[in-house]
């Protein structure tokens, strides 16, 4: 994957609105969306279901903006947790969790945050700064709170929209960084090299199970260390 993208689109029960949510991104020159589907995590016992390949919703994707390659669809997971060991479990027992190829959690409470020399990925949702003043003045605020923790590092900047009205270009997107309190080449770094560190991370992830990402309030994507195949067999025995 090379270029921008937009990590955070809700997977809703309208395939047209979703298709045209995609052909918007790709019209904006997005070259990968991840589809995300939530889960609010309150039994140990909670099934996981298996993603739906993206290629069965949409036979034909759309052409990416100045390219002649199609968007690049990823499935998204993102669990809504209240406790530290409902992420443990669902490591050691769902294996549904690692057909995702983006794996997020959205921790509910402040013990579930994790400092950023973790490897941590913070995701910022930029549709409440364009909705309405009092949601700017809100998301502005705690964005540039999250940059005294991190330093403009690590930061992913998604959408969520919901509409094709609420999508934004990625330099748009970019100038919008800026507002969080990201430099120049930071805020593009969250719509673009961020976003391909974190993919990549996730495929990892589906091959050696040595990375798991994590979202908190005001939305982060977080990823353990990665830990290769074979040392973790070792731990594990």
């Amino acid at each position: 994957m090379a270029g921008f993208a937009d990590l955070n689109v809700p997977q809703g029960a309208d395939r047209k609105a979703v298709q045209s949510l995609l052909e918007t991104a790709a019209h904006l020159g997005y070259s990968a969306v991840a589809l995300n589907h939530i889960v609010d995590f309150k039994e140990k016992k909670q099934e996981i279901a298996k993603p739906v390949s993206p290629s069965e919703l949409f036979p034909s994707l759309p052409i990416v903006q100045g390219t002649s390659k199609r968007l690049k669809v990823l499935t998204r997971l993102t669990l809504v947790v209240s406790d530290p060991s409902h992420c443990n479990l669902l490591r050691s027992t769902s294996t549904n969790i690692r057909l995702y190829d983006i794996i997020a959690v959205f921790p509910k409470t402040e013990k579930l945050f994790h400092a950023i020399d973790r490897g941590i990925y913070f995701e910022l949702l930029y549709t409440p700064a364009i909705k309405d003043s009092t949601m700017r003045r809100y998301t502005i605020s705690n964005a540039i709170s999250l940059m005294q923790i991190c330093k403009g590092k690590n930061i992913v900047i998604s959408s969520a929209a919901e509409r094709p009205l609420e999508l934004r270009g990625p330099y748009d997107v970019a100038n919008l960084g800026l507002l969080f309190g990201l430099s120049e080449g930071e805020a593009k770094a969250a719509v673009s090299t961020n976003c391909r560190a974190t993919i990549l991370h996730g495929e990892t992830r589906k091959s050696a199970c040595g990375v798991v990402y994590t979202v908190k309030k005001l939305h982060k994507i977080e990823e353990e260390e990665t830990v290769p195949a074979c040392k973790k067999a070792k731990t594990q025995a």
